[in-house]
């Protein structure tokens, strides 16, 4: 007999949904549940976030406060994420409620610390780079270098992870907090795979991304789909993604980045129990975007096809330029646009700052090498810059 957690919810406007973010993420998340007459909820600490005037109810209140945010879902269906620094004793106390919470508080409780994720990989005999947990700044020097440095709690969008490359580094700039110390991967590729697992035990993953990344922002410049690797490298990223989520016996939508290293190793990195930035081009290149699959693996509802509907999709991040600050203004998006296959997308961010997140254009193709020529054009037609108030 199914428990309730393991009910199909039913759609309709009586169906109650929340998400803690009003990000980008949950912006889009609103996009694809307006498909499918969900009204959906959002708390977030910003008066003026992105999801602010789309959604049915909008709650400012901090993400981390479990009484606000036992308060904002006590009365809803299903409670989601689309950012995983929420308060994972909050979402306890919901589940205990009755209400259905996606994903699991315990699987948030090892994600949230990259220290406890590395943990698991290992236990699970999950390849991962070498590393060492360290406690100050004082011991960051005791992996040798070069090394990478990642805040085990509250990184993202390349905050809270460095490079450290000598002793010089360590003592000067060193995070003195809870940390990570990772052995410096030969890196080849980066790369990731989504997958969606809902409640009944269903699967479904979206072709391997391969990611190029800003070294300067540290953030994802453009991605193209599927990868340029082999059809076995391929498949074994494919069944490693597979594998982190049944250790986990994870329920939702995960994205697994990974690391192809020089030798041909594939390597977890990291996990994101939501939305992620290398899924963006779902939107247009597959048949079920991860926003919608996100929903129905939330619903446990029948996880949709992730097979493209073009031979190629890739996007491009837009982010503020060096100096910006203001009310964005977004150049070349005009021309841009006269362009087949290009789509942009932007967050409804009312502020921009230097390398903050603003939009992104998805492309699609039917080859890659159009596909990287046209992601190569819109990275020097595109920006965005800021304007007094």
């Amino acid at each position: 007999m199914q428990t309730t957690s393991e009910k199909s919810l039913q759609l309709g406007p009586a169906l109650k949904i929340g998400v803690l973010g009003g990000g980008q993420l949950g912006r889009m998340m609103i996009q694809s549940a307006i498909d499918l007459d969900v009204r959906v909820e959002v708390m977030d600490p910003s008066a003026d976030a992105p999801c602010r005037h789309l959604t049915h109810r909008f709650v400012q209140g901090d993400l981390n406060d479990a009484d606000a945010v036992f308060a904002f879902g006590k009365d809803l269906d299903v409670i989601t994420i689309e950012i995983e620094h929420v308060s994972v004793p909050g979402l306890r106390r919901l589940e205990r409620n009755g209400v259905r919470v996606v994903p699991k508080p315990d699987h948030l409780d090892v994600i949230q610390d990259k220290g406890t994720q590395k943990v698991f990989f290992e236990q699970h005999g999950i390849p991962t780079a070498p590393f060492v947990l360290v406690e100050t700044a004082s011991q960051a020097g005791d992996k040798g270098f070069p090394i990478v440095q990642k805040l085990r709690r509250g990184g993202y969008d390349g905050k809270g992870v460095q490079i450290l490359n000598n002793h010089t580094d360590a003592t000067s700039r060193a995070f003195d907090a809870p940390c990570v110390l990772e052995d410096a991967v030969d890196i080849h590729k980066e790369l990731s795979v989504i997958v969606a697992r809902n409640a009944s035990g269903k699967t479904a993953s979206f072709p391997v991304v391969e990611s190029v990344f800003n070294p300067e922002a540290n953030l994802v410049d453009y991605l193209i789909a599927p990868a340029d690797i082999g059809s076995d490298t391929a498949a074994e990223a494919q069944s490693l993604a597979l594998r982190v989520v049944e250790a986990l016996n994870f329920e939702g939508l995960l994205a697994i980045e990974l690391f192809l290293d020089q030798t041909g190793q594939l390597l977890v990195n990291e996990l994101a129990p939501r939305t992620h930035n290398s899924g963006h081009h779902t939107i247009e290149a597959n048949r079920t975007s991860q926003f919608e699959q996100h929903l129905r693996a939330t619903l446990n509802l029948e996880l949709g096809s992730t097979a493209p509907v073009h031979p190629f999709g890739a996007m491009v991040n837009l982010v503020g330029s060096r100096e910006a600050m203001g009310t964005p203004v977004y150049r070349g998006l005009s021309h841009a646009m006269k362009q087949p296959g290009v789509h942009p997308h932007l967050y409804g961010k009312s502020q921009v700052k230097p390398f903050r997140k603003m939009g992104h254009v998805t492309v699609t193709a039917e080859t890659r090498a159009e596909a990287i020529e046209l992601v190569m054009v819109l990275r020097e037609q595109l920006a965005v810059d800021g304007m007094s108030d």
